[in-house]
């Protein structure tokens, strides 16, 4: 079952990468409503994938991943419909608020988990979580240089899969990256 759930979550991830990826080449190309099809494929793998994501963090007492991938839902449930829709607006406040809710109770929740700060793997997740937040805060200013946040996020949660027995998924991580690459190097050309 953990091999399915690492297939579906990792590979609905990574086609959220790729078309990423090509929303923003479409983007480059001034093809909007191609940019826009992209996009909101982008949107609907990204929530396929979330279920699986979230079932193995729980799995493995990744209390802190675990509640930022929930968090996440929201966000992405948002992003598909203003895609549809075709607006660009910013996330609501609320959408914050929950996010930062559902960190605090992860990483609260970590804590006693664990007895404190115990384990490398919560170490990795606090990276992971940075990465995210910082770079979606970056991303949706439209700054390029969320991506090198996501790099950050993506490396972290590649070694946390990795040494937790996860091979799909931190090689999902790995082809991830090369995608998030490739987006920052678009969107960096766009800047020219």
């Amino acid at each position: 079952m953990e091999v399915l759930l690492q297939i579906l979550g990792g590979g609905f991830y990574l086609l959220n990468k790729i078309f990423l990826s090509f929303s923003e080449r479409s983007r480059l190309a001034f093809q909007e409503p191609q940019a826009r099809r992209w996009r909101i494929s982008s949107w609907v793998v990204y929530l396929l994938g979330l279920p699986p994501w979230v079932i193995l963090f729980i799995y493995k007492h990744n209390w802190i991943a675990a509640s930022v991938e929930a968090a996440g839902f929201p966000a992405m449930v948002l992003g598909l419909v203003t895609s549809f829709r075709g607006q660009t607006k910013g996330a609501p406040r609320w959408l914050n608020r929950l996010a930062l809710v559902c960190i605090v109770a992860g990483f609260t929740y970590s804590l006693y988990d664990f007895g404190g700060l115990t384990v490398f793997n919560q170490y990795l997740e606090i990276l992971l979580v940075a990465g995210y937040l910082i770079g979606t805060y970056l991303l949706a200013k439209e700054r390029p240089t969320g991506y090198l946040w996501y790099i950050m996020m993506h490396v972290a949660c590649g070694w946390l899969v990795l040494i937790e027995g996860y091979p799909w998924l931190a090689g999902q991580q790995g082809v991830s990256l090369v995608f998030i690459g490739y987006a920052y190097w678009v969107t960096r050309m766009q800047r020219k």
